[in-house]
């Protein structure tokens, strides 16, 4: 019997993700975008399926996973109580003090003067992070002391991220390339899938602002191969036994971001989803069944390793007109249907929607995500690229770097 799956998103991850699961299983995604086949505009709420995976982290810290697995479903997601590692930041950084997990020297704070005492402590580069949800924005990381407390008093005052940003965590800056492991658990233990490397700022050379990622690659070439082994034993493993120390059934993915530092590696962050755009490089490079592995860790018991092929792949996000600050949307879309046509392209659609004329159009801030895979992260950048240079729209930005630290 067909394994039947409902995907919650809207997104390129959610796009991805649906694609992957599509191999073995049929996918139902709500409430999708026009360009993702086989969405709806059903609650999840109102869905029969044999397997429910929650996209986004707001759903899974509003307790979507909880919801649903009170009416007997089957959920990959962590329960409210889970997500509130990415639910606060506050949180988070307490479970690593408590679990062991290493990790950047941080103050967590509601009022401006202590803050502005502790960040007087530190040296540059100054890290300033909302406890709470910002759409992957609410991260300062600068050298100018005078932004970084520009930054504190407009978080702490509410008028930059309103309630998310009413508690602040300073955190020492570390220095180092960044990676990302995307573990899957069953609420006792975890199996990690392919370590990747996002790319957060908006332009070449990692300038600009922070955005919700521009682009990702893997596998990472220039990594220690013993590096996500080390990510499970300095991390995953004692985050798993700590949220079980404190009650908490984790089943879902935890997303470990980690800087590798001279010290050796650090814990920056955890997700409690898969990450965007890392998901659209790392789940199509898995050869055996997702839809089963995800079955078994949202059933509490996983049974089989993912298997993955040897070849690279690279995402390229193409972004609307202002993006991050704003989005220019309503602009139609050309030339997708050409990028897939290309050998080795695929394009997962995120901000989409579609106009009067039935023309898919931007609605959101990122817009595509076009996908190369090749024998290597070379090969698959040149592809993603040229897939990249067959689609436009006004405004329509990117950057041409993605995967600069693996390319020769």
């Amino acid at each position: 019997m067909t394994r039947r799956v409902v995907v919650v998103g809207s997104g390129g991850r959610e796009h991805a993700l649906a694609d992957v699961l599509g191999r073995t299983s049929d996918v139902i995604v709500t409430p999708g975008n026009p360009g993702i086949s086989g969405s709806v505009s059903t609650p999840a709420t109102e869905l029969d399926a044999d397997l429910f995976v929650i996209g986004p982290e707001v759903p899974l810290v509003d307790g979507l996973a909880d919801e649903l697995r009170a009416q007997g479903k089957l959920v990959f997601g962590p329960g409210a109580d889970g997500a509130r590692l990415e639910g606060s930041k506050a949180w988070m950084k307490e479970l690593f003090v408590a679990a062991g997990v290493p990790t950047a020297d941080h103050g967590a704070f509601t009022e401006l003067e202590p803050a502005l005492a502790f960040l007087s402590t530190m040296e540059p580069p100054f890290v300033v992070k909302t406890d709470g949800l910002a759409a992957g924005k609410g991260v300062l990381v600068t050298d100018d002391r005078g932004a970084a407390e520009a930054a504190v008093a407009e978080y702490l005052s509410g008028t930059a991220f309103g309630d998310a940003g009413t508690t602040v965590v300073i955190e020492e800056g570390l220095v180092g390339p960044e990676v990302s492991v995307f573990a899957i658990c069953d609420g006792n233990s975890a199996v990690a899938l392919a370590a990747a490397q996002d790319h957060k700022r908006v332009g070449d050379g990692d300038s600009g602002p922070n955005t919700g990622g521009m682009g990702a690659y893997t596998p990472l070439p220039w990594a220690d191969d013993g590096l996500v082994d080390t990510v499970m034993q300095l991390a995953i493993e004692p985050t798993l036994a700590e949220l079980g120390r404190r009650g908490i059934d984790y089943r879902g993915v935890l997303y470990a971001g980690l800087m590798l530092t001279e010290s050796g590696p650090k814990m920056l962050e955890y997700n409690v989803r898969f990450g965007d755009p890392e998901t659209q490089v790392v789940l199509p490079r898995i050869e055996s069944d997702l839809a089963q592995l995800l079955t078994e860790a949202a059933a509490g018991k996983i049974e089989h390793q993912p298997v993955f092929a040897s070849d690279a792949v690279v995402v390229v996000v193409c972004a609307s007109e202002w993006y991050p600050a704003s989005s220019r949307t309503g602009d139609v879309i050309d030339g997708i249907d050409d990028a897939r046509a290309l050998d080795g392209v695929s394009v997962y659609c995120a901000g989409v929607e579609k106009d009067d004329h039935e023309q898919l159009v931007t609605a959101g801030g990122r817009v595509l995500n076009v996908v190369g895979r090749g024998a290597t992260v070379d090969e698959a950048a040149a592809r993603a690229y040229a897939g990249v240079d067959l689609i436009s729209w006004p405004g329509m930005h990117h950057r041409r770097d993605i995967a600069w630290q693996a390319r020769t």
